[in-house]
């Protein structure tokens, strides 16, 4: 009897079918400055999702970010990326919340890491946790959609939900990914499931 994707999900066993969703790799960063993804975005899927578990960075209040290699690539700033981000956030005292686009974290053919995240936390409770799909990314046709959704514990004491969207303005099939924070090292878990 085949799994489901709710099962699939929560054993985390790469390479279990579940007839739509295929998880396909998992790494686990302790100390490193990023994590990547090479050569695993292929035409076999249509869609691509990464899964970010207590992401942690060790230096404080660092945006979580990603960027992407066209076929052939290799130094993640070639691909111009168009993307929009708002975000709404609760202080632990209930002092003070905020609902809002966020400008400076929103790309124009940008060709930088996009932000994930505003500002998480490096203490030892704070992380990042959330999701990007990517669509149809060997696509020699189309740009590239994307939408993420993250929540962090941010460094000066929020809760911050993050809704990113956009599309990489790339004709040429995508086939890596990097994942890292602004600046420094980190701990964390990512996962990437294929969808048929």
């Amino acid at each position: 009897m085949p799994l489901g994707a709710n099962k699939a999900a929560i054993m985390g066993v790469a390479g279990v079918s579940t007839a739509d969703v295929v998880l396909l790799s998992s790494q686990t960063a302790s100390g490193d400055a990023s994590i990547t993804f090479t050569g695993l975005m292929t035409s076999t899927y249509g869609e691509y999702i990464f899964k970010f578990y207590n992401c942690n960075p060790a230096t404080d209040s660092q945006s979580f970010s990603f960027q992407v290699n066209a076929t052939d690539g290799a130094d993640f700033n070639d691909s111009a990326i168009t993307s929009t981000y708002f975000r709404h956030q609760q202080i632990e005292d209930g002092s003070s919340t905020l609902l809002g686009y966020t400008d400076d974290k929103d790309q124009a053919q940008g060709t930088s890491f996009q932000p994930m995240t505003v500002g998480t936390g490096s203490d030892t409770d704070e992380s990042c946790a959330g999701e990007l799909h990517i669509f149809n990314p060997s696509s020699t046709t189309y740009v590239k959609h994307f939408i993420a959704i993250m929540n962090e514990a941010h460094s000066s004491v929020y809760t911050m939900n993050s809704h990113i969207a956009g599309y990489i303005n790339d004709t040429t099939a995508i086939d890596d990914i990097q994942f890292k924070f602004a600046s420094g090292n980190f701990d964390g878990k990512i996962k990437m499931w294929g969808v048929k």
